[in-house]
């Protein structure tokens, strides 16, 4: 039986919501032509309450920093993020076989980020290199540094992906079961019912992760252990990935990729990630914690 059939069989057994009877506007309020748009204050969010409980965190015994170098982590974390994340679109997303024209040919679309149009890893190479960069200035332990950022990440993740789902954007894969919660998005093409992987993207790389970090940093020891809460984020969504590409529409260009290899591109490239954070949580817990008897003095 074709795809399409399945996923005919499957509407007639449930009826799939319709992304339009939910009533969701891609932005706040308009002006004119502009927009603020969910998806921009979706990244402001995760940005100011990340900021927020990482200068909660340096307050408990054990911070690697100080007040000041969590301002300087805000500034140019926030840089990394956005000119990370709208540079590595117009890099992997843009142009070739992509359908989508090129950015790169016009520079002056860079800057127009109420569109849309943000990588995840370019974001993420992006604040690597800030935290790098902060870490170096300030002679801080970059792995100790990771260890703190990575409990505040999971913010961002949670609002974005939940962005993604009121644009009505990244739509999952055809529904071929009997799914009650299957959505049919305006903008796909054949207007069958999908799976909203959005929300389970929300759901697993974002509120999970919240719970899984915030309970090892404020109910366990682990920050006594350098590498081992950025260990268990990375091997955490990436596995969380990993688990939801199984639901996604692979892109396009590479649809052909994944059916040859069984796996898709987005898969394929969180084994690595899984394997990392793996052995940064062994060699974490294999090596000696760090002493407590006094707070580390951070001038």
């Amino acid at each position: 039986m074709s795809l399409t059939l399945l996923a005919a069989a499957a509407a007639e057994a449930h009826e799939p919501i319709y992304w339009v009877n939910l009533g969701l506007k891609n932005y706040l309020f308009r002006i004119g032509s502009f927009e603020l748009r969910w998806y921009s204050l979706a990244y402001l969010a995760g940005i100011v309450l990340g900021y927020w409980h990482l200068s909660r965190m340096i307050k408990s015994p054990g911070a690697p920093m100080a007040q000041h170098h969590a301002d300087d982590l805000f500034f140019y974390c926030t840089l990394g993020i956005i000119l990370g994340g709208r540079l590595g679109y117009a890099t992997f997303y843009t142009g070739g076989s992509s359908d989508i024209p090129s950015l790169w040919a016009h520079p002056s679309q860079l800057v127009q980020l109420w569109h849309g149009g943000m990588s995840f890893h370019g974001g993420l190479i992006g604040v690597l290199l800030a935290v790098a960069w902060v870490s170096w200035r300030n002679q801080l332990s970059f792995v100790r540094v990771m260890d703190y950022i990575s409990v505040c990440v999971p913010f961002g993740m949670l609002f974005g992906r939940l962005a993604n789902f009121v644009n009505g954007e990244l739509w999952g894969r055809v529904v071929t079961g009997d799914v009650p919660w299957a959505m049919v998005f305006p903008d796909a093409p054949d207007q069958l019912p999908r799976h909203p992987s959005q929300l389970y993207e929300a759901g697993l790389e974002g509120l999970m992760m919240i719970v899984i970090m915030l309970l090892l940093y404020w109910k366990t020891r682990a920050r006594f252990r350098p590498g081992l809460l950025v260990g268990v984020f990375t091997a955490g969504i990436a596995a969380a990935r990993f688990t939801v590409e199984f639901f996604r529409e692979p892109d396009k260009q590479l649809a052909q990729f994944a059916q040859s290899t069984g796996l898709s591109m987005g898969q394929w490239l969180t084994i690595p990630l899984i394997l990392l954070g793996l052995f940064m949580v062994a060699r974490a817990l294999a090596r000696p914690a760090l002493s407590t008897r006094r707070p580390i003095e951070i001038t």
